[in-house]
Formats: structure tokens, C-alpha cells, sequence
């Protein structure tokens, strides 16, 4: 094939006057910003249709001096809790346009985060979602680092700070819709098995627990709660202990379904009959949990909505820097539901 006589490379140029509209409405459209007309953007997608356009990520790039590609940093991908949320990430991403740059972090080191975001904005990110979960205090070079940073920031699974944009699931009114439920089952004695503790979504989670029996006026004493590390192996372990502990306990709030697995099977091996004996509720509603035996009553935490928001934010901060425009900095909760399945029942 002779090199003129190949296909012309279709441009945005091409699609605005085919479709007589300026190029700025067909990038707009092309990049799904919503103040373009139903009209309109029907009349450029039918065009770009028609005419085969692929926009160039390169001519983008450099015409907006932007790479669009998101840096994301992560911790702890063998837990399904991150894995969910990192494909909200990748789904809504791609839906707007942009790359993703990972980089997983198998420790807390100081040292070890600066050159993590050194790396990110030497391969010129437009911005950073922080998709570590706070342990201690593993997020403290917040305060010292964040001012510093030239393209925003975003944080989940961390406990919302002032001036500070995050995204995360409410894990303490999780756990209240937990024990709340438990309750209204009639359960008066109600131990708890929790997440690391110093993991603040642990925490969270153990807090509702302790508060809403608190004020409804029952003990909450350590005897009545172990700590697991979210492994279905650490989970029996906490349950055996709490049994010891706490023998007479009526019902558990699980802190996730991985662990609550394990309490099921212990139960089932030591002749404990669930829900008459001992009703069970988890955290997650992972998909698998409908298919426990019995099935699993649980929290829900819509996991992929939770990435798909912190890409959306990111995405209108980066808009708002670029166009020298103010943001509003937000803590964003995603609200879970209750999800009531075989293993507890009223009494």
C-alpha cells in the first residue's frame, strides 16, 4: 500500500463541522461533562459513530497539559474489602477517561510514603487517591506533607479531617444498624468480634457496637468482645475465645463476613444451633455470604460505589484547579444497609 493512499486519521476537527458544533462541545462531550444538551451530545455521538473517532490521548495530553492518569496508592489487595473498591476505581476511570498508576505499599515506613509520592508526580499525575486504610498513625504525615503536594489529593478509609477531601464507608452506623437489629430480634446478650484493633474502620465498627448497648443500657465489658485480624482462620479463634468468655452469649456482631464464615462452622461443629442459639450478623455482604449455611444476615458496603465517588471527586477537583476555580473540601460517607438473611431471627 502506497504510505498517501492510507486512511486519513479522523480529528476532532472533522467531527465538529460534521457535526456543526465547535470543538471545545465535542470535547466536552467526548469527556461527559453534563452541561452539554441531550440534543447536542446525541448529535456528536452519532457523528462519531458515523465517523469512527478515536480522541488522541497523546493530543489531549499535550493540548491540556494534563496526563490524565489518577496515581493510585493501596495496601493490602489480598483483602477483598480494597480489591472491591480498586474496581470502582478502574470502572469509573475508564468511563471518564483516565489512566491508573498503582502502587500497592506493603508497609508504613515515612521515609517509604515520600518516595511513593515523589514517583506518582514525577510520572506527572493529575492527582492521588490515598486507598490506604488508617492504622495508627500511618496517615500522620498528612499535616506536615499535604500543602506541599501540587495536584489534589484524595483519601478512603480513613477518619475524616477538616480541610481534608475523603471518601468512606460509615462503619460505626454499620455496626449501629447491626446491634440495633440484634436488639429489636430480642437478643439481650450480644458479644462482639472485631477487626484489628488500631485499624480505625475496626475501631469504627467496635465503637457502634459498644455505644448501642451502651445506651440501651448493657454490658459491654472486654469479656464480651475478641479481636480477629478480618482472616476467616482468625475469626474462629476470636469465637472459641469468645465462647470461653462469654458462654452465655444469645448473638455476635462479626466485623466481616470472612470472619463471621468461620463462627458459622465452629458453631455448627460444637452443636450450637444458629439462629435459634445464636444469632449472626457480618460486615461486608460479600458475594459469597448468600450462600453461607445458613446464609449470612450482614452489613452491606457498597464497595464500588465507594471507588467510583472517589474518582468522580477527584476528577471535579482536578477540574476546579485547572480552571482556577474554588472546591469545597469534603468528608463523603457512603451509607451501608442492613441485609437480613437465615442466620439470626426473632426470639
Amino acid at each position: 500500500m502506497i504510505l498517501s493512499d492510507r486512511k486519513k486519521r479522523v480529528t476532532i476537527k472533522d467531527v465538529a463541522q460534521a457535526a456543526g458544533v465547535s470543538t471545545q462541545t465535542v470535547s466536552r462531550v467526548m469527556n461527559k461533562f453534563s452541561y452539554v444538551s441531550g440534543e447536542t451530545r446525541q448529535r456528536v455521538a452519532a457523528v462519531v459513530e458515523q465517523l469512527g473517532y478515536h480522541p488522541s490521548t497523546l493530543a489531549r495530553s499535550l493540548s491540556q497539559q494534563r496526563s490524565y492518569t489518577l496515581g493510585i496508592v493501596t495496601f493490602g489487595l489480598k483483602y477483598i474489602g480494597p480489591s472491591r473498591t480498586l474496581n470502582g476505581i478502574a470502572d469509573r476511570a475508564d468511563e471518564l477517561g483516565y489512566m491508573l498508576l498503582m502502587t500497592e505499599l506493603n508497609n508504613f515506613d515515612a521515609n517509604r510514603i515520600e518516595d511513593v509520592i515523589d514517583s506518582l508526580l514525577a510520572r506527572h499525575v493529575d492527582g492521588i487517591l490515598w486507598m490506604v486504610p488508617e492504622i495508627g498513625d500511618n496517615h500522620a504525615w498528612i499535616k506536615e506533607r499535604m500543602g506541599k503536594i501540587p495536584v489534589p489529593v484524595l483519601f478512603l478509609a480513613m477518619e475524616p479531617r477538616e480541610g481534608i477531601p475523603s471518601v468512606t464507608t460509615d462503619n460505626f452506623h454499620g455496626a449501629v444498624l447491626a446491634v440495633k437489629y440484634l436488639l429489636d430480634c430480642g437478643r439481650k446478650k450480644i458479644g462482639h468480634i472485631s477487626g484489628p484493633l488500631g485499624w480505625w474502620e475496626a475501631d469504627e465498627r467496635k465503637r457502634g457496637w459498644r455505644q448501642t448497648l451502651d445506651t440501651a443500657g448493657i454490658d459491654t465489658s472486654e469479656q464480651r468482645c475478641a479481636e480477629g485480624n478480618w482472616s476467616s482462620a482468625s475469626g474462629e479463634q476470636a469465637f472459641i475465645q469468645l465462647l470461653e468468655s462469654f458462654p452465655d452469649m444469645d448473638a455476635v456482631f462479626v466485623a466481616n463476613d470472612q470472619m463471621a464464615l468461620s463462627v458459622l462452622r465452629e458453631a455448627c461443629r460444637r452443636g450450637v444451633s444458629i439462629p435459634e442459639q445464636l444469632a449472626v450478623v457480618g460486615f461486608d455482604n460479600i458475594p459469597e455470604s448468600a450462600y453461607f449455611y445458613p446464609s449470612l444476615t450482614t452489613i452491606s458496603q457498597d464497595l464500588q460505589l465507594l471507588g467510583e465517588q472517589a474518582v468522580q471527586n477527584i476528577v471535579e477537583m482536578i477540574h476546579a484547579r485547572q480552571g482556577n476555580r474554588s472546591v469545597i473540601v469534603q468528608s463523603r460517607f457512603i451509607q451501608p444497609t442492613l441485609v437480613v438473611r437465615e442466620s439470626s431471627k426473632r426470639v
